[in-house]
């Protein structure tokens, strides 16, 4: 859709915005959208659901002046919206309900049950779909509740709670899968049911996974229902824990079974546990928190003709961080993985459900309210529009035998790109654990053997020493640059899910490039430093009184790391109060370190997210934390 594409003008600093705008669109005054479902209907109208539980359909939705239409009102919570032969269909909070205008006046005036499940009444209930399959049934999901006990425990307190719903048209349910926690988005990618997740107990981190028919994704809460006749899923709550920690292990009733004597912790992967129990269905791509989101909610296919380079790739929202994620999916071994990315940031509110528009733009709804949001708007309805330039970007990420293979939206700079230095790669994975969320554990840095770029410089060929099956490789990029320009990439960090090493030939190392430039960088600082060491030791005590003085750019890192940045910014409220106003509360270090491991929610009245407990973070850590906190004042 649109002109042909065309690189934008070269730049040292290339940012979202400049290829992908966010427009404005305009709702009737006093109209709160709280936005929980979209679709496109066939005519080019939109669909829109409201946690409020209204349903609007607006006419000529991407001009200056869209008419909204409400059609129904008084449903509960609706968070999903779906079309089919002249009905919407929506999941209320205990329901998967269709909507028909049999008479044609602009209003909804039959409201079918075409399933109903129970509810318990607690508030973290929430119902997310339905998504339709391609055969015309649907999909819907459902919340755990919280535990009494721990505030932030998932707990199964009403069947098929934690668990994916196959409904079809004439009302009968067939239960699918379970151990879902929080499972808000829900797509179709190449007639296949997609889910993402959200960090929490037993959830290291949030993630996009494909759900099978009988598989288990991770949270034991919904298992308490497998011994019903229909449970595709035959794991039990004890056979699990079984495997787990001693001292996380609960009972089906998710009370927890205090062991006689625990020696050591046995620490524990999601991986670990598919080990023993096959139906273990692992995340496709790990999406690792508080870098590429902290909410993950809709995904999508980006269609042909579509946002330029990358037509068939996935979008991720994410309602916490108030932006979108992109995902490069492929197949090896039969099992989905892939790479993912930074796309677009910067919305008004937390980005919650999104549907294309027949012009190729993109409809994104929004709302933050008892959730919170790096956007401050309440509630939004935005656009996303592509300015037919192309991005200088990875296009994809794909796994070989030895490495990996990087493709580009268009050519770079060979010289430098022949440069191991240009190139960083780590990898990583997350703890299996019933505590809210895993920081990231057995990090290592990997050996990069050896670069081939493409004659045309549209691909590179990394050869890494040390790939780990299962584990999450970070692949940056900082010194890649474009051939016309030398400007920098967009995003040069990729994050790539790596759950199957592909068979195939390697590639030897006499057709790679293994120029380093910074070994040699790097023996000539270590002679000026030894050179200088003796000059500098008068300097040691100022240098030690100095220390006690963390700057940001020190204690970023630290804040990435334990996901401070996610919820706090410095010097605004975002999910969490800003640092600065923690700062005014005139709390000492060792209190500061008491609250990262042990919040106290009722400080902070006017949040509605509690501060989950951290106690993995490191005194040491959570030291310099504090100390530049309190540089704030």
């Amino acid at each position: 859709m649109g002109s042909a594409l065309s690189p934008v003008k070269a730049q040292e600093s290339p940012k979202e915005e400049d290829f992908f705008r966010i427009a404005r669109m305009v709702s009737p005054e006093g109209t709160l959208l709280e936005v929980g479902g979209l679709c496109t209907l066939p005519n080019g109208d939109l669909g829109i659901a409201t946690r409020r539980g209204d349903i609007y359909i607006v006419q000529n939705p991407t001009s200056k002046q869209p008419y909204f239409r409400k059609v129904a009102s008084g449903l509960h919570e609706v968070l999903g919206l779906a079309y089919k032969d002249g009905s919407l269909y929506c999941a209320q909070r205990g329901e998967l309900t269709k909507m028909t205008d049999t008479n044609m006046d602009g209003k909804m005036d039959l409201f079918e049950t075409v399933y109903a499940w129970p509810i318990s009444g607690h508030y973290h209930e929430y119902s997310f779909g339905p998504v339709m399959a391609p055969d015309g049934t649907f999909f819907v999901s459902g919340n755990v509740a919280f535990g009494d006990e721990e505030w932030w425990r998932g707990e199964s307190r009403v069947p098929w709670r934690g668990w994916m719903m196959h409904i079809t048209e004439d009302g009968k349910m067939e239960p699918w899968a379970t151990g879902f926690r929080s499972p808000c988005g829900l797509g179709i990618i190449d007639g296949e049911l997609f889910y993402t997740e959200n960090q929490g107990d037993w959830i290291g981190s949030g993630g996009l996974t494909h759900v099978k028919k009988g598989s288990f994704v991770g949270h034991p809460a919904g298992l308490r229902w497998t011994n019903q006749p229909n449970s595709p899923v035959k794991l039990t709550t004890e056979q699990l824990y079984s495997k787990v920690d001693p001292r996380f292990r609960r009972d089906a009733n998710n009370r927890a079974i205090k062991p006689e004597n625990v020696v050591n912790e046995k620490f524990s992967t999601l991986f670990d546990m598919k080990q023993y129990f096959p139906e273990v269905q692992l995340p496709a791509v790990w999406l690792p928190h508080g870098v590429l989101g902290i909410s993950n909610s809709q995904l999508l296919t980006i269609p042909e003709g579509v946002f330029g380079p990358f037509e068939k790739q996935v979008l991720i929202g994410d309602q916490g961080q108030s932006k979108i994620m992109r995902v490069f999916l492929e197949k090896v071994n039969g099992e989905y993985q892939g790479a993912a990315w930074d796309f677009r940031s910067g919305f008004q509110s937390g980005v919650l459900r999104m549907a294309w528009a027949p012009d190729g733009s993109l409809y994104v709804g929004e709302t933050n309210r008892g959730w919170g949001s790096a956007g401050d708007a309440n509630q939004g309805l935005q656009r996303l529009v592509w300015n037919n330039r192309v991005p200088f970007e990875m296009r994809t990420v794909s796994a070989r035998p030895d490495g990996f293979e990087i493709t580009f939206t268009m050519p770079i700079d060979k010289k430098i790109a022949e440069d191991i230095a240009s190139y960083e790669v780590e990898s990583f994975t997350y703890k299996y654990q019933p505590v809210y969320g895993s920081p990231t554990v057995n990090t290592e840095k990997l050996n990069i053997k050896g670069v081939q770029v493409s004659a045309d410089g549209m691909k590179v060929r990394l050869v890494i020493d040390g790939l780990r099956q299962y584990y999450i490789h970070k692949l940056t990029l900082n010194g890649i640059r474009a051939q016309e320009g030398s400007y920098s990439l967009v995003h040069p960090d990729v994050y790539y899910t790596l759950n199957n090493i592909p068979d195939g030939d390697k590639l030897p190392v006499s057709a790679l490039s293994t120029k380093n430039s910074a070994t040699a960088k790097a023996t000539t600082a270590t002679k000026a430093t030894d050179a200088k060491a003796a000059a500098t030791k008068p300097a040691a005590a100022t240098a030690a009184a100095a220390s006690k003085a963390v700057t940001y750019e020190q204690v970023k890192p630290l804040l990435n790391k334990w996901t401070c940045s996610s919820c706090h910014n410095a010097d605004k409220k975002q999910v969490g109060p800003a640092f600065k106003d923690i700062a005014k509360r005139n709390y000492s270090v060792a209190k500061i370190l008491q609250l990262i491991k042990n919040p106290q929610p009722e400080n902070w009245p006017g949040y509605a997210t509690p501060m989950p407990p951290l106690p993995q973070v490191p005194d040491a850590d959570a030291t310099k934390i504090a100390l530049w906190i309190n540089s704030l004042k």
